[in-house]
């Protein structure tokens, strides 16, 4: 294929195109949860079972990480731009079905076509900022602003949807996403150029199907763990056959001339460091954004609308670490930013595992909240930089779907184990105390554990990541992929 990339033409619009790319990905990631607060309104308008309802979060999460890796190597080929405009009016038109649902299918079906649409375009709008800012400082900072908006995303969610259910209908929070859906649609053509391999290549057919195969049945079974525990045959299967695709699919991997992710592009240690800790970051906080808003409207008795206005304060903490990120980058290099943030936000963690029911929200929320938003938005950042970084006009798209998968992957992860282990240790206690202070040992247990995951991940990273990787990993173009 040809290369139609001509990023000196769009120069001057490659701010207005960075833009656009952000929102549409901060409406992506708010997509990830933004039914949280709404599912209570969801069971008492469309009759769900409370099985069904779990399938409303689900059917997102499973499309979404399961066909990251396809498209995101399929936009390689076939067209940066082409393929994030065709994943954005998927998106779109998934979201009208979605709020306009009178039946529970519906709105699964329309869930699962929305996570199908953020797969296409999510990792397309990386790749594309990757080559829209070739320079060393203008990509770091490029990437920042979007994986930190990103990250925004997923918390403004939990606001969001409590603030529109709250003062409208669940349905606004799905409507909502059609005027960003248009202006992209009418914007981004203006501003971007279309891309793709400049190599001919063709699509790794077996590749491609084992390791789509292989993410979903991963996601499917840990979010079957969720709901019926780690000894189901649901989980157990599903999970074991995720084993067989992916041994399968790295097999096929190392024989075809063509592989859909090549095992070169993994074995570079600056981007399976930066997954390694994106892995961890995610599953921690994944759970938490979960556990703290059941615990502050079971245990503490917030409402929908006051359980997402609590939020804002993290909102405020995550642009504030945003805004340092580059800064630290410069002063301390990236292998001491990612160690720093990641134990502020262990220790904000470990702050927030002592909420207890009599707290107020200035004494017992709010401090571990700021301090783990901080830490937070130092991260986001300066892990995307890393884990994407080496990528070439050939690999692009697949090092942003590699890093997304792993956010997927690690969220499922984080969000089936950690509540399973807080449910179980509370339903252990409630025995012989009472359900407020059961319900609150479980939450402390499973804070405790995140806050250890990001101390493992903070070691990980001071003890793989040399100044020489940090050092290069903001400059794609210099390290080889």
């Amino acid at each position: 294929m040809t290369s139609t990339s001509a990023p000196a033409a769009i120069t001057g619009h490659r701010r207005s195109a960075l833009a656009v790319l952000c929102l549409v990905q901060f409406m992506l990631v708010l997509d990830d949860n933004v039914v949280s607060v709404a599912l209570p309104s969801l069971r008492d308008d469309l009759g769900f079972s409370t099985a069904g309802l779990a399938w409303v979060v689900n059917a997102y999460f499973l499309a979404f990480g399961g066909l990251l890796l396809l498209f995101g190597r399929v936009s390689d080929l076939l067209g940066r731009r082409r393929v994030f405009l065709s994943g954005v009016a998927l998106f779109g038109a998934a979201s009208l079905l979605c709020g306009l649902a009178q039946e529970p299918w519906q709105l699964v079906a329309g869930r699962f076509v929305q996570g199908a649409g953020s797969a296409m375009a999510s990792p397309a709008s990386l790749s594309l900022i990757t080559l829209l800012f070739p320079g060393t400082e203008e990509r770091a900072e490029a990437m920042g602003v979007w994986g930190g908006i990103a990250g925004l995303g997923g918390t403004m969610g939990l606001v969001i949807s409590g603030a529109l259910t709250g003062f409208t209908s669940w349905r606004w929070i799905f409507l909502i996403n059609l005027p960003v859906v248009l202006l992209a649609l009418v914007l981004l053509p203006r501003l971007v150029a279309e891309s793709r391999a400049t190599r001919q290549a063709g699509l790794d057919v077996p590749g491609a199907v084992l390791g789509t195969g292989a993410v979903v049945s991963l996601v499917y079974g840990l979010l079957q763990a969720g709901e019926s525990g780690w000894g189901d045959l649901a989980c157990v299967g599903p999970l074991l056959l995720a084993a067989v695709l992916a041994v399968s699919f790295l097999v096929v991997e190392s024989r075809t001339a063509e592989p859909l992710v090549p095992l070169a592009f993994l074995a570079s240690r600056i981007r399976a460091v930066a997954n390694g800790a994106t892995l961890l970051f995610s599953a921690a906080m994944y759970a938490m954004a979960f556990l703290l808003m059941v615990h502050v409207q079971t245990v503490l008795g917030y409402g929908p609308l006051k359980a997402g206005v609590a939020y804002l304060p993290y909102c405020a903490g995550m642009l504030a670490g945003m805004w340092l990120s580059s800064r630290a980058v410069i002063r301390l290099g990236m292998r001491r930013t990612l160690v720093t943030s990641f134990l502020i936000s262990s220790g904000g963690l470990l702050l927030l595992s002592g909420v207890a029911p009599s707290d107020s929200y200035a004494s017992g929320v709010l401090p571990g909240m700021l301090v783990t938003s901080l830490g937070c938005g130092l991260s986001l950042p300066v892990l995307t930089v890393a884990a994407v970084s080496g990528t070439t006009e050939e690999n692009a798209g697949l090092g942003s779907a590699v890093l997304s998968s792993v956010q997927q992957v690690g969220g499922a992860v984080g969000v089936a184990g950690l509540v399973t282990l807080a449910a179980r240790h509370s339903d252990t206690l409630a025995e012989s105390t009472d359900p407020l202070h059961a319900a609150t040992e479980g939450f402390s247990l499973a804070l405790t554990v995140t806050a250890v995951l990001l101390v493992i991940g903070a070691a990980l990273i001071a003890t793989l990541l040399t100044s020489r990787d940090s050092g290069s990993a903001v400059d794609a173009r210099d390290t080889p992929a």
